[in-house]
Parts: C-alpha cells; structure tokens; sequence
C-alpha cells in the first residue's frame, strides 16, 4: 500500500486547511485510516482515524477542532482543519490499518504510513 498525503502549508493562527491522502496498492485489508501528527522533538500523536463503516475516533483534545472523512470508492481520507494554532504545528502523516476492536490511536496499530505533510500556523 503506497500512501500520498498533500495539502499542507502556511497558515494564520484561526485559519483552516484540508489535507487529503490518497491510498494505492493492495488496500483490500485497509479497516480504518488515520492521521497523525508529530512535531519536531516529539512522538508521533493521534489526531483522527475513521473506520470503513463510517465511525471515527478523535482525541479529546482535537474534538470540534478536526474532522476526518473519507471516500471509499476513491481510497481517499481528508482531514478538515479548522481554528489552526500554532501548537497545531507538525508534520502530519495518513496511514492505513487493518486491525480490528481498537481505537487506533497507537501508531503500533497501523501498517502503512505516508511520507507527511508540514503544516505551519503562525502566530
């Protein structure tokens, strides 16, 4: 599975941005997609994930801020950001998982990961 994610920039503080991700390759396993972010000096953290069916898994800290969606039919998920801070900062990454009965929020849980996307918001 080959993973393209785009649509990072530079940003203002409030503004919003969309990222997209493009999965290719044997994606039949996939059961849920997800982001990630990581800023430089520290983990790697969950921001969202949807699964096949629809659900989707969020941090408390991101809730209301982010919105993860996805096109089945085209292999796509999207990350709608919205009220960007500078905290929000990072280089942020789509993977693929096929783990059942989780909540994916460990990077452990995925298989595939794409080559990120750095997201700037100045103050």
């Amino acid at each position: 599975v080959q993973l393209q994610a785009s649509g990072g920039g530079l940003v203002q503080t409030g503004g919003s941005l969309r990222l997209s991700c493009t999965a290719s390759g044997r994606t039949f396993n996939t059961v849920a997609m997800g982001w990630f972010r990581q800023a430089p000096g520290n983990k790697r953290v969950f921001i969202a994930a949807i699964r096949e069916n629809g659900n989707t898994y969020y941090p408390d800290s991101i809730q209301g801020r982010f919105t993860i969606s996805r096109d089945n039919a085209k292999n796509m998920v999207y990350l709608q950001m919205n009220s960007l801070k500078p905290e929000d900062t990072a280089v942020y990454y789509c993977a693929t998982s096929s783990s059942y009965f989780t909540r994916y929020t460990d990077p452990n849980e995925y298989d595939y990961w794409g080559q990120g996307t750095q997201v700037t918001v100045s103050s």
